[in-house]
Formats: C-alpha cells, sequence, structure tokens
C-alpha cells in the first residue's frame, strides 16, 4: 500500500536534517535484506544541505554504504567539472566523505561529452537497464521548484514515455537538462521531498489542496511511501488552511 506523509519542519537547516536522517534510516533497514540499494539524489540548494548533513551528522559506521549505488534524478546539460552539475556539489558535499568506491556512483553524461543531449539521455538509460534491468530505485531525493517542478520535469512541457528524458528548452538556465522521467521516478519504493521557502508557498498548496493539480510535483508518488518535510515558510498557506 502506498501512504503519503506530510511533516512540518522549522527551517531549511531543519529540513535536511529530517531528510538525513530518513535516508539513513532507510540504508540501516534494507542493508540486512537487500545486497545492493540503490538511491536518487536531488540538487538545489536545500537537496545539497541535506547531502551534506547525512554526510556530517549520521553515525556511518552503522551503515554498509559499500551497498550502496548512488545516481541523480536529474542533471544540468553542462561540462564535467562545471559547479553547476549536480554531481559535482553532491561529491564535495557528502559522496567524497563516504569512502565509497567510485562504481557505486552514477552520473549523468556532461555536456563536453560530444554527445547531444537526447543521445546522453540514451547512454544513461543504457547504464540503468545495465545495472538494474528491469529494476528501481529504492529510495529517491526530490526537491520542487517554485512552479512545481520536480527534476527536470516542468509544467506544460511533454515528455516521452521513456526511463530518461532529455529537456531542450528549460525555463530555468541551462537550456538543456537531462531527467529520470515521471514513470520511472514513481517505480520507487519510498520518495522523500525536501521543500523549503516561502516562494514554494503557492505550488505546495497546489499539490496538496487541489486533486485537479497539474503541477509536476503533483504527479509523483512511490510505490510504498511518499514523504514530504516542508518547513514552516514552504507551507506556509498549506498549514494555515
Amino acid at each position: 500500500m502506498s501512504v503519503v506523509e506530510v511533516i512540518k519542519a522549522i527551517n531549511s537547516s531543519d529540513v535536511a536534517d529530517r531528510g538525513a536522517v530518513e535516508l539513513a534510516q532507510f540504508i540501516r533497514k534494507l542493508q540486512s535484506k537487500q545486497e545492493r540499494i540503490d538511491v536518487a539524489l536531488t540538487g538545489g540548494s536545500v537537496g545539497i544541505l541535506t547531502l551534506k548533513h547525512f554526510a556530517e551528522k549520521t553515525d556511518l559506521s552503522e551503515l554498509d554504504l559499500n551497498r550502496v549505488h548512488f545516481w541523480f534524478g536529474d542533471e544540468r546539460y553542462v561540462a564535467l567539472h562545471s559547479p553547476d552539475r549536480n554531481a559535482n556539489q553532491a561529491r564535495e558535499t557528502m559522496l567524497s566523505k563516504l569512502g565509497i568506491s567510485p562504481s557505486n556512483v552514477h552520473e549523468f553524461p556532461a555536456a563536453d561529452s560530444g554527445l547531444t543531449v537526447s543521445q546522453a539521455a540514451e547512454v544513461f538509460e543504457s547504464e540503468l537497464a545495465t545495472e538494474l534491468g528491469s529494476e528501481s530505485m529504492d529510495f529517491m531525493f526530490l526537491g520542487m521548484g517554485t512552479d512545481g517542478h520536480v527534476a527536470s520535469l516542468f509544467p506544460g512541457h511533454q515528455y516521452p514515455d521513456s526511463v530518461i528524458v532529455s529537456e531542450e528548452n528549460s525555463p530555468k538556465p541551462p537550456d538543456q537538462r537531462l531527467s529520470m522521467s515521471y514513470g520511472f521516478i514513481n517505480r520507487s519504493k519510498e520518495i522523500v521531498f525536501v521543500v523549503s521557502g516561502i516562494d514554494k508557498s503557492e505550488a505546495i498548496l497546489d499539490v496538496h489542496k487541489n486533486i485537479h493539480s497539474e503541477l509536476p510535483a503533483a504527479k509523483i508518488r512511490a510505490t510504498e511511501k511518499t514523504l514530504w518535510i516542508i518547513d514552516a515558510a514552504a507551507g506556509a498557506a498549506f498549514w494555515s488552511c
């Protein structure tokens, strides 16, 4: 049975703390049951802060991180060493501190790979198929934009029915992006949204109170558990209803 939970956090730091704890608890629960755990990471300010808190505040000795494979829910199609890449931000704040094999980290191709963005989507989809077959993510972090977008899936845009999609005309820079699709995201066992900021309040209200919402975030639901961790500012309109 798929459940949806909403937690009220104090601020962005509290959101990050709670998200980090959720990931640690998830790994701890599954590491005695599965040989491999696949986790998709997100970018954005609170998303990266969550990864930072996981690395700095978790008792990593309790976790068998060699079983964990890290992926990215989406990526900006920029150069490999660009500071704008989610992968580079995640490596600096968390991945480099976990002591895991580089083969446990799966990054999207970069813009200087010689591939077009659509070719890069095909390459990454092929890697997912090789690594996971018909399986999907065990755990996934997602943020949400002020327009209700998730990963690099934007409102009003149409995407093909594939595992990985390319975005050629993003409403926020850079224009080109790569993203896991709605269908693939929704096959995840657990999805945790980490959302902070007053600028997200109207989108949060629409997602959670409008049964006809067309925002991308409203189309996301994991197979087992979807957890929204929302700070007081982001949930201002929602909590006041």
